[in-house]
């Protein structure tokens, strides 16, 4: 029996939840990853799960032993990447976790640059949203997250921005542009959900005081919990909306959007490419680190270009 294979099907059983989701995951037979795992409970004479016809759980025994299968294979693996980082050509999978709106304004804008640099470097990306990721299922897991954000990750960060207030003209010449923070419950305002829940009052932050703030009651005509829906919305002239000013920046350069009630803003965000606890980090990683870094702030600068001083400052 090859042992490192048997601990690596029974380390994915654990993840996956069962003897089956393993072995799609692995590209196995069910009866191949069963006969595996039980080789290895016999190698080590203990059961090291508990089975039912619904799902697995670990044993004393199991919890244990996974802890050090965990570290043995993760041991083994960059003792791989390191070998392999030190050839001339970088090579290898890359594994990517990103949320829908990350991945489609911040990844996907960057694979063909990135694979013409580095051919031999193959991006395999999850578009998933977490409320907590697993970050240690992968290579780079991109996060944004508000000012009041506090995790004990391990992360670089990519880009700092701010939630500003837009509109498109044709809104604004249909109903006015808002002067005050107080004009906005005179208009239709578009909230993302994900964060107020369906609550009327909108707090407005001051961009360059952080003490200043102001609570507005509005009319919301739109709740959702999807910037990418919230932000289209605007552009069809459906209200005012708040969206990170990075993501917008293109369609305000263009003069699709608008800002209004410039200071005020709705949040402070960062994004975050979050990595797993790792002491050695392939070179693979690093150089697309590097790559989504640089290419991320110079497209957002390039677009904000039409922007205020102030604007373009608060995206880098």
């Amino acid at each position: 029996m090859d042992r490192l294979t048997s601990m690596r099907v029974f380390q994915k059983v654990t993840d996956e939840g069962g003897f089956a989701a393993a072995a799609r995951a692995l590209d196995l037979s069910p009866a191949v990853v069963t006969r595996l795992v039980a080789d290895l409970e016999d190698h080590l004479g203990t059961r090291l799960l508990h089975r039912t016809t619904r799902r697995v759980s670990l044993t004393d025994a199991g919890e244990n032993y996974l802890d050090r299968v965990r570290v043995i294979l993760q041991e083994l693996d960059e003792a791989h990447a390191l070998v392999s980082s030190q050839t001339s050509e970088l090579a290898g999978v890359l594994r990517l976790l990103a949320p829908p709106v990350l991945a489609t304004h911040v990844l996907a804008p960057l694979v063909s640059g990135f694979r013409q640099a580095y051919p031999k470097i193959l991006l395999d990306i999850d578009v998933e949203s977490h409320r907590e990721p697993p970050i240690q299922d992968y290579d780079i897991t991109l996060m944004g997250t508000p000012a009041s954000f506090d995790a004990n990750v391990i992360a670089r960060k990519v880009l700092s921005s701010v939630t500003v207030l837009l509109a498109s003209p044709a809104y604004l010449q249909r109903k006015g542009t808002p002067v005050r923070p107080e004009d906005l419950a005179q208009h239709d305002c578009l909230r993302y959900r994900a964060a107020v829940g369906r609550g009327r009052s909108w707090r407005l932050l001051h961009e360059t005081d952080e003490a200043r703030f102001v609570d507005i009651e509005v009319r919301p005509v739109l709740w959702v919990n999807h910037p990418d829906t919230l932000m289209h919305a605007a552009l069809d002239g459906a209200g005012i909306g708040a969206c990170a000013i990075g993501l917008a920046a293109p369609f305000i350069e263009s003069g699709e959007l608008v800002r209004v009630l410039n200071p005020w803003i709705t949040d402070r965000l960062t994004m975050y490419a979050a990595l797993p606890s790792r002491k050695f980090m392939p070179r693979r990683t690093e150089v697309f680190l590097d790559y989504l870094v640089e290419q991320t702030r110079a497209r957002v600068g390039s677009a904000l270009t039409t922007c205020t001083p102030a604007e373009a400052s608060l995206a880098v």
